[in-house]
């Protein structure tokens, strides 16, 4: 079966938005990471 161009658009708009929300949380944890990794090593 063939989608409509309105099915494939709505679909991928959902997906770009999940990604976009993954990337986000990924981020942030990179981050926080990323900051108790440098105050650790500074305190070495």
């Amino acid at each position: 079966m063939s989608e409509t161009e309105a099915e494939r658009k709505k679909r991928l708009a959902e997906a770009l938005r999940t990604n976009l929300r993954r990337r986000k949380a990924q981020a942030r944890e990179s981050d926080v990471a990323g900051k108790t990794g440098a105050a650790g090593k500074a305190r070495d």
